[in-house]
């Protein structure tokens, strides 16, 4: 149930939307550290995938992108927190784009170094 606008035109919205970006933000959140502990995996224990500086390059690259995701994911949730309250329209997120190219890269970087430590 809404509540008359604040100063800053803010209203009380449902708490539903409210819960439903809070799930959303703690979704980031964990997707976050899913890519902490896979960058720390490909890093330390997957001596067969490669060349320690070869297996750090792609732990490094898979916490970069749980680094993004995890300062990004609060950004958002402010900003729809923000425009839900004002009844505007919530902006389209870019991260989910950039998770999908990062993971991209190194899911093919991991398949070279795969057939090439076959050989």
């Amino acid at each position: 149930m809404d509540t008359e606008p604040s100063e800053q035109g803010e209203a009380e919205p449902d708490y539903r939307f409210t819960l439903a970006n809070e799930r959303t933000f703690l979704a980031w959140i964990r997707t976050s550290l899913a890519l902490l502990a896979a960058g720390v995996a490909v890093a330390q224990l997957l001596p067969d995938l490669g060349p320690r500086p070869y297996r750090l390059l792609l732990g490094l690259a898979l916490i970069g992108l749980a680094l993004l995701a995890a300062g990004t994911s609060y950004v958002r949730w402010r900003e729809a927190d923000s425009a839900i309250r004002r009844g505007r329209p919530l902006t389209r997120p870019w991260l989910p784009a950039a998770l999908a190219a990062g993971l991209s890269l190194i899911g093919v970087l991991t398949v070279i170094s795969l057939i090439a430590a076959d050989r």
